[in-house]
C-alpha cells in the first residue's frame, strides 16, 4: 500500500513541462516566501526563464534573496534566467494613467470590495503576458487575500455592472462635466468602461488558464499545527470550488523524531506535530506531501536557498537515527558538554556568592 503514496517531493512540478503558473499560498508566517524562492530556483534549473512575483503587501522576496526588488522584473543575482518582482495588490496612480480616473474609481472601490486589487492584478497580468517567461511563480499573501485573488473575475464583473449603473444614472452629467472643465476623452464614462472591459478580458483569459491543470497548479504551505491544518483544508476546498489544481503540500518546521532530542519540551512538540502530520497524510493521501526540517537559522541568500532546495527534490533524512551507535556516541558527547557548561555556571555562582 505504501507504494501508492505519492513521492514526498516537488519533482512532479519540475517535471510538468506545460506549467505556466505556480501559486504558493497558506497561512501567514509558515514560510511561503522561502518556498516560492526555492521553487523558482529549482524551476530555473529545468525551464528557460522563470519569474517569481510577490503579491503579499509585506514583501519578503528581497529578504529571501538578499537583493532589492521593485515592481519591475529584476534578474536575481547569480542567475541568467530567474527574475523577481514585488507588486502591491492595490491601485497606484501610474497604473491608472490619470488622477481623474483614480478619483472616479474611489466610488467604485467603496461599492465593490476588492475591485482596486482586481484592477491592479489585471494590470500586472497584462504586463506579465507581454513578457516571455516559461513559468511564473506567485508568492501570494495569506490565505484570505489569495482567495480574493482567485475571485477577481467575478469582482470585475460586479465592477462593470456598477460602472454601467453609474453611466446610466450620471453618464450625461459626467460627460458634460469633462467637456466643461476641458478634460480629454479619457475621462469619459465610455473610456473608463473600456478600461474595465479590457482588464476583464485579460482576467478572464488568465482565469481560463488558471482552471487548466496542465497550465496551473497551487502549492499549499503549512506547519504541523491545528490552525495551519484548518487553514490548509479551507484553502484546498476553495481551490476545488474555483476548479484550480492542487496536489502538493509542503509542511515546514518539522521536528524529526529520529534525531537525538533530549529536551522534554521538544519531545512533547514532536508528539504534537506527529498527530497533525498523520492527519495531513490521512486527509491528502493523493497529494505529494513534502516535509521540511525546522532549522536553527533562517534560510536567507541564494547560497542558503540553493542548499536547502535539496530537501524539496528528495525527502529529508536526519543525519543521526535514534538507537544507532553513532547517535548514542553523539548523545554522550552532548551530555558531557552540557555537564561541563553546568559545572562552569555553578562555579561562577559560588564565586559570586563568596564575593558578596
Amino acid at each position: 500500500m505504501a507504494t501508492d503514496v505519492p513521492e514526498g517531493s516537488v519533482r512532479n512540478i519540475l517535471e510538468q513541462e506545460t506549467l505556466k503558473w505556480v501559486f504558493v499560498g497558506g497561512k501567514g508566517g509558515v514560510g511561503k516566501t522561502t518556498c516560492s524562492s526555492i521553487l523558482s530556483i529549482l524551476l530555473a534549473q529545468v525551464r528557460q526563464s522563470v519569474l517569481v512575483i510577490s503579491t503579499d503587501p509585506a514583501h519578503n522576496l528581497s529578504d529571501a534573496f538578499q537583493q532589492r526588488f521593485t515592481k519591475i522584473p529584476t534578474l536575481v543575482n547569480g542567475f541568467s534566467n530567474l527574475y523577481a518582482m514585488e507588486v502591491d495588490p492595490k491601485v497606484e496612480g501610474d497604473d491608472l494613467s490619470d488622477e481623474g480616473l483614480d478619483g472616479f474609481l474611489s466610488e467604485l472601490t467603496n461599492a465593490i470590495p476588492g475591485v482596486d486589487e482586481a484592477m491592479s492584478f489585471a494590470e500586472m497580468l497584462k504586463l506579465v503576458q507581454t513578457m516571455d517567461y516559461s513559468v511564473i511563480v506567485f508568492d501570494t499573501a495569506p490565505t484570505g487575500h489569495t482567495l480574493r485573488l482567485l475571485q477577481f473575475p467575478s469582482t470585475l464583473e460586479k465592477g462593470l455592472e456598477k460602472v454601467m449603473a453609474l453611466k446610466n444614472k450620471f453618464g450625461g452629467i459626467m460627460n458634460q462635466a469633462t467637456r466643461l472643465f476641458g478634460l480629454g476623452d479619457e475621462f469619459s464614462t465610455d473610456a473608463m468602461l473600456g478600461k474595465l472591459e479590457g482588464m476583464k478580458d485579460v482576467i478572464e483569459q488568465v482565469n481560463r488558464q488558471f482552471k487548466d491543470p496542465d497550465l496551473t497548479t497551487f502549492v499549499c504551505i503549512c506547519i504541523p499545527e491545528f490552525l495551519s491544518l484548518y487553514e490548509t483544508e479551507r484553502l484546498v476546498q476553495e481551490l476545488t470550488k474555483f476548479e484550480i489544481d492542487a496536489h502538493n503540500i509542503i509542511i515546514n518546521q518539522v521536528l524529526f523524531d529520529d534525531e537525538a532530542v533530549e529536551s522534554k519540551l521538544l519531545k512533547a512538540r514532536i508528539k504534537m506535530q506527529q498527530k497533525y502530520i498523520d492527519q495531513f497524510y490521512m486527509l491528502y493521501d493523493d497529494f505529494h506531501i513534502t516535509k521540511l526540517p525546522l532549522l536553527p537559522e533562517e534560510v536567507c541568500g541564494v547560497q542558503a536557498l540553493r542548499k536547502f532546495s535539496q530537501h524539496y527534490v528528495s525527502p529529508y533524512k536526519p543525519d543521526l537515527t535514534r538507537g544507532t551507535l553513532e547517535e548514542v556516541q553523539m548523545r554522550i558527547s552532548t551530555l558531557k558538554l552540557q555537564l561541563e557548561e553546568a559545572k562552569l555556571e555553578l562555579e561562577t555562582l559560588q564565586k559570586g556568592k563568596q564575593d558578596a
